[in-house]
């Protein structure tokens, strides 16, 4: 995205301005800053996109958790025995 131009002219003067005090600080000529300093704007312009949480509907939200369901399918885990999940197995003598 680059930047409009109507931008450009709306803060001519404060671009100008913005480009004499990096030519000052960096010792380099203006000619060098002025694209540095437009591809900085160009990102702290560009609207951020917003997370999934706070945009989603509730059917996206239902479609996002059944893929992230069937993405774990096929894992072919071996199930647990009973034994192995029963209420002796897991407290032991404190039952």
């Amino acid at each position: 995205m680059a930047l409009p131009p109507s931008f450009k002219q709306t803060h001519k003067d404060d671009l100008e301005a913005i480009v004499q005090i990096l030519v000052k600080i960096a010792n380099r000529p203006a000619q060098q800053i002025k694209p540095y300093l437009d591809t900085m704007l160009e990102q702290l312009l560009e609207p951020e996109e917003r997370p999934f949480y706070e945009t989603a509907t509730s059917q996206e939200w239902v479609s996002a958790f059944r893929e992230w369901v069937e993405s774990h399918r096929g894992w072919n885990a071996p199930l647990l025995a009973d034994k192995a999940i029963s209420r002796e197995s897991i407290y032991g003598e404190r039952g």
